[in-house]
């Protein structure tokens, strides 16, 4: 992790996307067709395979980058089986040298394809951590965050306790609207990180900016 000092997110937009509610209306409505990419397919039969007949509660770390936060994940729920997972394979590999978790599995997918994978296969998980996700600023970037993606209406039918942090507190903020929207209350609080739970999440700490934490309670973890 580099020692420099990180800016603070910028945008024109200084509330609340005002087309957020129709956009996530019309994604919750819709019906998934995008067909998976064979390497996310091949990574989530990989995954399966990894949990095998464990019944262990789960916890997914979604982008979790050198995976940094799903190692500490991992420390801090030892009866948890962790899985982190990121699109590059490049942050993957510069992470791979510091793994050594037996509850851990990390691996390169591209959780717009695995988020429904893992909804038709029934698994559910008792805790869900989205940790300072590219916050694509621009109002014409709604689209690209999580919570006005597509993929949305999967990514909150995956249960337990659903954590995003951010240091972009309007990220939050629509995170919150598109939860309620789909029937979830959430809770928006400051949070001082000690430790941090990702190299991000440090930097930004070190740089003086305020770091937000969104937490909603869902359902208890079960497994068919």
């Amino acid at each position: 992790m580099s020692n420099s000092l990180s800016r603070a997110v910028t945008s024109s937009q200084a509330g609340p996307h005002p087309r957020l509610p129709e956009i996530v209306l019309r994604h919750l409505n819709a019906e998934h067709l995008k067909p998976a990419a064979r390497h996310t397919k091949d990574a989530f039969a990989h995954m399966l395979h990894w949990i095998g007949d464990r019944k262990n509660p789960l916890i997914m770390d979604a982008c979790c980058g050198v995976g940094d936060s799903s190692r500490n994940l991992a420390d801090a729920f030892p009866d948890h089986l962790v899985i982190g997972v990121d699109k590059s394979a490049h942050r993957l590999e510069r992470g791979a040298g510091h793994n050594g978790h037996e509850n851990l599995f990390l691996l390169r997918a591209d959780l717009n394809d695995l988020y429904p994978l893992l909804v038709t296969s029934g698994l559910i998980f008792d805790r869900h951590y989205i940790l300072y996700p590219n916050p694509w600023p621009k109002p014409g970037h709604l689209g690209r965050r999580w919570h006005g993606a597509p993929v949305f209406r999967d990514l909150i039918k995956l249960g337990g306790r659903f954590e995003v942090r951010s240091n972009w507190r309007i990220y939050l903020a629509e995170f919150q609207i598109v939860l309620d929207i789909a029937g979830t209350e959430a809770s928006i609080n400051r949070i001082f990180p000690d430790p941090p739970l990702t190299p991000f999440e440090a930097k930004y700490h070190a740089s003086g900016q305020d770091l937000w934490q969104l937490v909603c309670e869902s359902h208890p973890a079960s497994r068919k």
